[in-house]
C-alpha cells in the first residue's frame, strides 16, 4: 500500500503557507524518509514542486474564508484572511492509499509517525495535547465547549482508504454545510468554522453519540506553543520556544525540546527561522 503525507497550503496577504508546506516537507523526508503532497491555490515554481511528490491545484471559495486574529507573542497581533474548509477534501485529493495529514506549521523532529503504517486502527489523531510550557495547560483544547463533546486535534490526522472513513470524510462536509445547526447543537460560541470542532463532532456522531473507539491515538506526545509564543530556533532536531509568562505582559520563558515534534502556532515566527535556516 502507498503511503506519504498531504498538506493543504493557502496564502494570504500575511502569511506564505506554502513557504512552510516546504520547510516541512524537507523535515518530513529527513526524519520519515516519506513522499509529500501538496494541495494550494498558489502557482508554484519548478524549484517549489520539486519538494512535493506531487501537487494539486486546488481553487479557493472566496465565501468560505473567514477573519482570523494571528498572534505574534504578546504585543502584536494581526487579523487576515484565513481559509480552512478543505480538510475534508483529503480523501478524495490524497494519493496515497495511507496518509497523514498534517498543517504547516507543524515541526517533525522524529519518526514516530511512521507507526502509523503498522498499526491496525484506519483513523487515528490526537486527543489529547501538551504545552511546552511547565503551567500552561489550556482548557480550551479538553472539550469542544464545558457543555459538550471531547475535543480532538485536526492538527495532525491520520487514515487508510476504506468505506468506514469515507463516510467520516463525507460527514465533515455535511457539518461544514450546516456549521450553525451542528454550533447549536454542540454548544460552542464562535461562528468560524474550525476543524477541530467539526472533526470532534464527526467522531461523536461515528461513535453513535457516545463515548467509542472509532478514533484511535496518533503516536507519541503532541507538543504545541500557542501564538502568544515565540519560536526563537530549529536547529536539527533541536527547537527553542520563548514561553509566554502568565499575567506578565511581553515577558517569557525559555524552553527546549529535542527529538520532539511540536505545533507552532506562532506562523510569524515560524517563517522567521525559516527565512534564517
Amino acid at each position: 500500500m502507498t503511503k506519504g503525507v498531504l498538506l493543504f497550503a493557502n496564502n494570504n496577504r500575511s502569511i506564505n503557507y506554502v513557504k512552510q508546506a516546504i520547510f516541512l516537507a524537507k523535515r518530513i523526508r529527513k526524519y520519515m524518509d516519506l513522499p509529500t503532497s501538496i494541495v494550494t491555490s498558489i502557482k508554484l515554481t519548478d524549484e517549489e514542486c520539486s519538494h512535493f511528490d506531487k501537487v494539486f491545484s486546488h481553487t479557493l471559495d472566496e465565501k468560505k474564508t473567514t477573519d482570523k486574529r494571528h498572534h505574534d507573542g504578546d504585543l502584536y497581533n494581526k487579523i487576515t484572511r484565513f481559509y480552512n474548509y478543505n480538510r475534508a477534501d483529503a480523501y478524495d485529493l490524497t494519493p496515497y492509499d495511507q496518509t497523514i495529514v498534517m498543517d504547516t506549521d507543524f515541526i517533525i523532529s522524529n519518526d514516530i509517525l511512521n507507526n502509523c503504517f503498522v498499526q491496525q486502527k484506519d483513523f487515528l489523531l490526537y486527543k489529547d495535547a501538551t504545552h511546552v510550557g511547565i503551567h500552561n495547560g489550556t482548557s480550551e483544547f479538553l472539550r469542544v465547549s464545558d457543555t459538550s463533546v471531547d475535543f480532538y486535534w485536526a492538527t495532525v490526522f491520520f487514515f487508510r482508504k476504506t468505506n468506514e472513513t469515507k463516510i467520516f470524510f463525507d460527514l465533515i462536509k455535511h457539518i461544514s454545510k450546516n456549521y450553525m445547526h451542528y454550533r447549536s447543537m454542540y454548544q460552542f460560541r464562535t461562528t468560524v468554522f474550525r476543524n477541530d470542532f467539526a472533526f470532534s463532532i464527526a467522531i461523536h456522531i461515528m461513535n453513535g453519540y457516545q463515548q467509542g473507539d472509532f478514533a484511535g491515538k496518533l503516536p507519541g506526545t503532541k507538543f504545541y506553543s500557542i501564538d502568544k509564543d515565540v519560536l526563537f530556533d530549529i536547529v536539527d532536531d533541536e527547537i527553542k520556544i520563548l514561553v509566554q509568562k502568565t499575567n506578565r505582559l511581553g515577558e517569557y520563558t525559555a524552553v527546549k525540546l529535542k527529538g520532539s515534534n511540536c505545533h507552532v502556532m506562532n506562523k510569524f515566527s515560524l517563517e522567521r527561522i525559516i527565512d534564517n535556516q
